[in-house]
């Protein structure tokens, strides 16, 4: 039972996870959400067929109806979810996880998600209790469902000019090979643009810097004006620039100011997880925008921005979120404003390496991950360590600690997915983020054994 996490439900197929526990999960499901209703989509791992018949058994079994539209990205079940009213919908999907990893991404009405403290943590409950799954009278019976060309059209309405560039796009064999062709037809340059749940060329994971360079290479051989590259779900979308640079994806959740505050005039709360760049919310004050800083992962990130009613939000890890869609995430949505903003830029000649240089103005560390027993005692050392010898400007705790001095800050929280505690700092200058960051390897590796 390894595979219920913070967001999801996750791990290595017949390792952390079964067909029994997917039946059980479906057969559980309509009695946590109360949903008589539930909406199904797929990713294409070779594992996600058997996961999707046990599921689908267990639903119907309790006696809920499955309203199944087959192959989708992530984001398309969310939209799915909130455009037609379904209490509960299931994305069968590892995300950018390797080939042998499958999972269960579990929303409830309005597509809100359903985490380990909102829902997931008590199917875990009963499931490891041995709670007997009686099934219904009358059982459930399985639609299939055809919600393409209604998401196509809802991401059209955003697309742009962009005929003055020239784009190189990473569909990673995932997901997003449904709608590229469809939103941004044949002016790409394409590679792994073919579906393959095996993802014979390089992980879906773009986080991953040795999974873009191909994207990266393809940049520079096409001149491109952008790269993009999405994950296996299509959840998440990452950027290069036209000199086959990698942007942190916190960045270009300014870049989007240039669209929602300056182009269509909105104002009010932006969304940003506690790992953003100062430089975000800098640059996007004169346009209007309040950073509203919040923990990390979308179970946290798409209630938060509905709480607040915010505009639109990101996080360093290439999700980014809309009241547009529904206060959730999609990795072509993204893409598609994204190339718009670089498509007006390039006609007033700025390129995007230009524009981000506007906003990335710290030096930062990326996250940096140790692998260590003691995680809180590490947090606290090195919150303490530095609250003590210098004077603090802001300080965060509810996603591990954000603590903000006059010419630099740090975050340090327990990893929600892997066995880390991840650090990630920003300065002024090299030789500062430097010094921190050797500081605080030394606190960790001297005393706690940190590797």
């Amino acid at each position: 039972m390894g595979a219920f996490h913070a967001y999801d439900i996750r791990g290595i197929y017949n390792v952390d996870f079964d067909k029994e526990v997917a039946y059980k999960v479906g057969f559980f499901l309509p009695e946590l959400l109360s949903a008589d209703k539930v909406l199904v989509g797929r990713d294409a791992r070779v594992s996600s067929p058997e996961i999707h018949e046990y599921l689908l058994k267990g639903l119907t079994a309790a006696g809920a109806d499955v309203y199944d539209i087959g192959l989708s990205t992530t984001p398309m079940v969310y939209f799915g979810t909130a455009n037609y009213g379904f209490k509960a919908s299931v994305q069968i999907t590892a995300s950018h996880n390797p080939a042998e990893y499958n999972g269960l991404k579990v929303s409830r009405e309005n597509a809100l998600p359903v985490g380990l403290d909102t829902g997931l943590g008590q199917i875990k409950e009963w499931i490891e209790s041995g709670r007997e799954c009686v099934p219904a009278e009358v059982p459930g019976q399985v639609h299939h469902m055809d919600i393409k060309a209604d998401y196509l059209a809802f991401l059209l309405k955003y697309k742009g000019d962009w005929s003055s560039l020239n784009i190189a796009m990473d569909v990673s064999n995932g997901m997003a090979s449904l709608f590229v062709r469809d939103i941004f037809g044949d002016q790409p340059a394409y590679i792994y643009e073919e579906m393959d749940g095996s993802f014979p060329n390089h992980e879906p994971n773009p986080l991953n810097p040795k999974n873009v360079v191909d994207l990266q290479n393809l940049v520079a051989e096409t001149k491109a004006d952008i790269g993009v590259i999405f994950d296996g779900d299509a959840d998440r979308v990452m950027f290069v620039d036209e000199n086959s640079r990698f942007i942190s994806p916190d960045l270009m959740i300014a870049v989007l100011g240039h669209y929602f505050l300056e182009e269509r005039g909105e104002k009010g709360y932006i969304h940003q997880d506690i790992r953003s760049s100062k430089a975000v919310g800098e640059y996007l004050a004169p346009m209007g925008g309040v950073m509203n800083t919040w923990r990390v992962g979308r179970a946290y990130a798409a209630l938060k921005l509905r709480e607040i009613d915010g505009v639109y939000g990101g996080e360093l890890a290439g999700h980014y979120y809309f009241r547009d869609f529904f206060y959730s995430d999609s990795g072509l949505l993204a893409a598609i404003l994204i190339i718009n903003v670089v498509a007006k830029m390039k006609a007033q000649g700025i390129s995007l390496s230009q524009l981000i240089g506007r906003i990335e103005k710290y030096q930062n560390s990326g996250e940096i991950n140790f692998r260590v027993e003691d995680k809180l005692g590490a947090m606290n050392a090195v919150r303490d360590y530095f609250m003590q010898s210098e004077q603090s400007t802001a300080y965060m705790d509810f996603d591990g600690y954000r603590v903000e001095f006059p010419d630099w800050w740090f975050n340090i929280r327990p990893s929600n997915t892997e066995p880390y505690l991840r650090f990630l700092c920003e300065a002024t200058s090299k030789d500062l983020l430097d010094e921190k960051v050797a500081k605080v390897r030394e606190i960790i590796t001297t005393q706690f054994n940190g590797q």
